[in-house]
């Protein structure tokens, strides 16, 4: 289905400056930008996560740990131990 929409003179021209091509046409200029939106969500959900993680000092002091003892050969516990113990299996 095809559908009309209005827009003024500077969206039209500012749209015509984010094509690709000349021959580019509004719809794919419409889909592309709103991927490339949806990817930046993404990608903004990926750093929130990140920051949530990086202000928390008590998952950093865990993190930290686990490293120091992992670059002093400490073995950890199995991956197969852990979800045993949580009843994953």
């Amino acid at each position: 289905m095809v559908t009309t929409i209005q827009i003024n003179e500077d969206l039209k021209k500012r749209l015509n400056e984010l094509k690709i091509h000349h021959r580019e046409t509004y719809n794919e200029l419409i889909e592309r930008m709103t991927n490339e939106f949806s990817r930046s969500m993404i990608d903004k959900e990926s750093l929130i996560e990140t920051i949530e993680i990086l202000s928390d000092p008590e998952l950093m002091n865990g993190i930290k740990e686990a490293l120091e003892e992992e670059r002093k050969g400490v073995q950890g516990t199995p991956l197969e131990k852990v979800e045993k113990e949580l009843g994953l299996v």
